[in-house]
């Protein structure tokens, strides 16, 4: 089954292809490198997606914030959520952060949010990521509390649970603390829900994730039915915390586009690949490795087919901690703050033109937003 990475728009897929065929050259950037997917519960109005990646990257009053880049931004119309990946060196990706947060608060309402993915904040995910070897999950939570705490001072209302190593001492992931936040249930009794950061929450701001852990990738495969039932019971074949399911892979079935969408987070885990052939990475000298795409697609075509369901296509959103990495030190070492507007003609020299399919307009699946930089 082919993995078609549909979520990144073309320019992108461009730098990447640039990155793939050039090494780094000496002294590039690369120090300290963090990621963050900013999850935001709008999709439909690409003003509000492209002004919120733009205060990411823009000072108001500076200008273009030096040594911050967005790589790319996933949304999905049916979903109504968007995901911004934000990469700097940790020293200076908070500000960054709060002005998306801080502006998407003043254009989300969540009393008037509408779509099919689970959410309860306008801002609804703040993970960090560390990139490589130079920072430690330790201090990708303690950046994480103290920007939970700046989101809450900025912007009255807002409130915040703690997942991962900003859930000190505890560490809970975060599907665990998802579950005890309410964050799966249709109408959560928003009274009995007890913050970690700020007062009782706003309605219009909603409950905010903001949390620390090695990279997790999304990996979404849609498969050929309309039935809820079956995708559930994919789900639970697929997910780690059942007999024979994958490490490290969190999974939800959602209706999506008239078939079943099985969302699967695929968390990065750590120790040696189990069978040698999973990628794998080092966060200060620990091994880490996460599931490949085309393993989770041919499970979910092996669970699917043992109900006569087929499968009609995966998607990774955004990229995978490799990639993530590569991409932002090249990104950031030719100083380009934002995924530029493109073609599918290579901008670069020594790479080759695209040929993925035409782009689907906004508001469709896999579209895009084209930052103008």
């Amino acid at each position: 089954m082919r993995v078609e990475k549909s979520m990144t728009f073309l320019s992108c897929w461009a730098l990447l292809l640039y990155v793939l065929h050039r090494k780094m050259p000496p002294g590039g950037v690369g120090q300290r490198l963090v990621a963050c997917l900013l999850n935001i519960s709008e999709a439909r109005s690409k003003d509000i997606v492209e002004k919120v990646a733009r205060a990411a990257i823009f000072d108001s009053k500076r200008g273009q914030r030096k040594g911050t880049t967005v790589l790319n931004i996933f949304n999905d119309h049916d979903y109504n959520r968007s995901v911004i990946t934000i990469a700097a060196s940790i020293d200076i990706i908070r500000e960054a952060v709060l002005s998306a947060c801080e502006l998407a608060c003043q254009l989300i309402d969540m009393q008037n949010h509408v779509g099919d993915h689970p959410c309860m904040g306008a801002v609804d995910l703040v993970p960090m990521y560390p990139l490589g070897e130079e920072v430690g999950l330790v201090e990708c939570g303690k950046e994480a509390r103290a920007l939970a705490i700046s989101l809450t001072e900025r912007v009255p209302g807002t409130s915040v649970f703690h997942f991962g190593f900003a859930d000190s001492p505890h560490h809970r992931g975060l599907a665990q603390r998802r579950k005890e936040m309410c964050w799966f249930q249709k109408d959560p009794d928003l009274e009995a829900i007890k913050p970690d950061v700020g007062e009782k929450f706003e309605r219009r701001y909603g409950l905010t994730g903001v949390g620390a852990s090695p990279y997790v990738m999304n990996c979404n495969v849609t498969i050929d039915t309309q039935d809820l039932a079956v995708g559930r019971q994919v789900a639970r074949g697929l997910r780690e915390s059942s007999p024979g399911g994958l490490p490290g892979v969190q999974v939800l079935a959602l209706p999506h586009e008239g078939a079943v969408e099985i969302a699967c987070n695929v968390e990065s885990v750590r120790g040696a690949p189990p069978d040698g052939s999973w990628p794998s990475f080092r966060i200060c000298g620990e091994q880490y490795c996460h599931a490949p795409a085309p393993l989770i697609t041919a499970r979910v075509a092996q669970l699917a087919g043992e109900q006569g369901v087929g499968v009609k296509g995966t998607a990774l959103v955004g990229f995978t901690p490799e990639e993530c990495r590569g991409l932002a030190e090249r990104a950031l070492a030719q100083g380009i703050a934002g995924v530029p507007a493109g073609t599918t003609e290579a901008p670069f020299p020594g790479t080759r033109p695209l040929t993925r399919p035409k782009a689907p307009k906004f508001g469709s699946r896999g579209a895009g937003v084209e930052l103008l930089v």
